[in-house]
């Protein structure tokens, strides 16, 4: 589970055009959900069958245009850190400069797969330029162009050899659930509160990955699997971009998970970087709860929370049918609240709508309130709606012209799904097609 692809290499050799490269083809299929920012440094790829992150350390290691080679050595680490497999991007125009002869010194100590990646090898004379990077040592040079895509699949086959198949789960059944935040939001101590009840009622399993332990939790009524990254490894330099490794820690743990407990400091509110996460969670299509922890520390009048919840809502939106619970876990306060909205989350993600009860209750609130005429003064007419069988509620709307359905009118479907049917805390995704 949670293969990591991570490029790294000097400014300018085109490594954000190439990440789009690798990442355009599942986000192609993906339908955007408008509102949702992409995430420019990292995405979801898979080839022939094998799913993996694509991380962009360039994007988070941020310098000016002549960035030194502190800042690039800062981005080697973290690939050498995190990333199962390491694409070291290098501008055949340009050929080999003193950093990327940097960067080699610093690969050749990594216990990792490498791979020597030429860009911009965009016609066959380039392919000779190429050449001359075997002289740096790191075994075969793979020539792409990461503009027209040219070598990028004899790369991806190569790669993808080298990613560890995901290993069957023994405890598939039970449900998932991580808690993410930023550092010092109180994580470690709501999972010590969950597990601290009885120790021997705690069995540990090993992760399925290095990255990530599963705790089996089991009391008050409770089954269900714990996943936790953090403070797996102790990182030497774990200063330099505490934020870049708890985005890093919080991907892998969400996309292992079913539900994500997202913690947040009541002292700080909801920060951009409580948003990206939210986003992950969102487009790996997981479910969420919000938990606003330390609020023993805010001074309060009687609709505090009400006026607190009303601002974080705002900034979620538009994924906003979701619950939030304050929590002191120093105080104990509301800890078990938080695993049961998880457990109802969890159930809501699974719940499938029957097809006859879908139309029934759906057609009619439709004819009521049609969609919007489309240009050309057409009409557009939903005819059917059915829910896919997939991990996570996807709705189909059969439609006679379903490039002309508005966002507008396809959150006021969405909105009358959740009015109806109970979908708190869980991405929905609605897509039109032609009957």
């Amino acid at each position: 589970m949670g293969n990591i692809v991570a490029i790294v290499g000097r400014p300018n050799v085109g490594k954000s055009t190439f990440f789009n490269r690798m990442v355009q083809a599942r986000q192609a299929i993906v339908e955007e959900t408008s509102g949702v920012t992409r995430d420019r440094h990292y995405g979801k790829s898979d080839w022939n069958g094998v799913d993996f992150s694509v991380i962009d350390t360039g994007g988070y290691v941020i310098g000016s245009d002549d960035v030194f080679e502190e800042e690039i050595r800062k981005q080697v680490t973290l690939a050498i850190d995190e990333a199962d497999v390491i694409l070291f991007l290098v501008d055949a125009r340009e050929g080999v400069h003193v950093l990327d002869m940097e960067v080699t010194t610093m690969l050749r100590q990594a216990k990792k797969k490498i791979f020597l990646v030429a860009n911009k090898v965009d016609n066959p004379d380039r392919i000779t330029d190429a050449q001359e990077f075997y002289s740096l040592g790191l075994g075969e040079v793979f020539p792409v162009s990461a503009v027209n895509g040219s070598g990028t699949g004899d790369l991806l086959d190569e790669v993808v050899k080298f990613l560890p198949m995901k290993e069957p789960d023994p405890d598939m059944n039970l449900p998932k659930f991580a808690v993410v935040g930023r550092p010092n939001v109180g994580k470690s101590s709501i999972i010590n509160a969950f597990l601290g009840v009885d120790r021997n009622i705690v069995t540990d399993i090993a992760g399925t990955t290095r990255d990530s332990i599963h705790t089996r939790f089991n009391a008050f009524g409770m089954d269900f699997m714990l996943v936790d990254t953090a403070g797996l490894r102790k990182k030497a330099k774990v200063s330099e971009n505490i934020e870049f490794y708890s985005v890093l820690r919080a991907i892998r743990s969400i996309e292992d998970s079913d539900v994500v407990i997202l913690m947040l400091d009541a002292q700080s509110g909801i920060e951009s970087q409580d948003l990206s996460i939210l986003h992950l969670v969102e487009k790996n299509r997981k479910g969420l709860v919000v938990v606003v922890n330390k609020w023993d520390m805010i001074e309060k009048n009687s609709n505090t929370h009400v006026e607190y919840e009303r601002v974080i809502r705002e900034r979620m939106e538009p994924f906003t049918d979701v619950p939030i619970v304050f929590t002191s876990v120093i105080n104990k306060q509301r800890i078990f609240k938080v695993l049961e909205l998880a457990h109802e989350v969890y159930e809501n993600r699974k719940r499938n709508i029957l097809t006859s009860v879908l139309n029934e209750v759906l057609l009619p609130i439709i004819e009521a309130s049609p969609p919007p005429a489309a240009s050309r003064g057409k009409y557009i007419k939903i005819k059917y709606i059915t829910q896919l069988k997939t991990y996570s509620p996807q709705f189909v709307f059969f439609c006679n012209l379903p490039k002309d359905v508005k966002d507008g009118y396809r959150r006021f479907l969405e909105n009358k799904i959740r009015e109806q049917f109970n979908f708190t805390g869980v991405p929905i995704q609605l897509f039109f097609r032609q009957k």
